[in-house]
């Protein structure tokens, strides 16, 4: 049940693919060996003008966040592989630099999360 939320900082006139959610999609879904449909992905673009990074002129910088929500959260060993392959997956799919892929776990969904009103337990 991952659901990825990406957030693109996006340069002046950049344009992107129509199918880059599901691109992203199929990705992560097979870096999470998730079912069909297994794996939801949510982009947002952000215009540059719109991000900043505190006393840095970060013009340069146009990074991607992803935020992840999981049932449960593997072992940290496993956590630190699978964040590695999301980070290339997305700069790939992206055209980024990896090391502008800024990757956020959320706490387990687990008793926190409802579909459709039923509490995922």
């Amino acid at each position: 049940m991952p659901i990825l939320n990406i957030e693109i900082i996006t340069r002046p006139n950049e344009d992107f693919p129509p199918n880059l959610a599901a691109a992203l999609a199929d990705r992560a879904g097979q870096i999470f060996c998730s079912e069909p449909g297994g794996t939801w992905v949510k982009v947002t673009f952000i215009a540059s003008q719109n991000y900043a990074e505190n006393l840095s002129s970060a013009g340069g910088l146009f990074p991607v966040f992803v935020s992840v929500l999981k049932a449960k959260l593997p072992p940290i060993s496993s956590l630190r592989a699978e964040a590695a392959q999301l980070a290339a997956a997305v700069a790939q799919v992206c055209s980024r630099p990896q090391e502008n892929v800024h990757i956020l776990y959320l706490p387990e969904a687990t008793g926190r999360v409802a579909f459709g009103g039923e509490l995922l337990s």
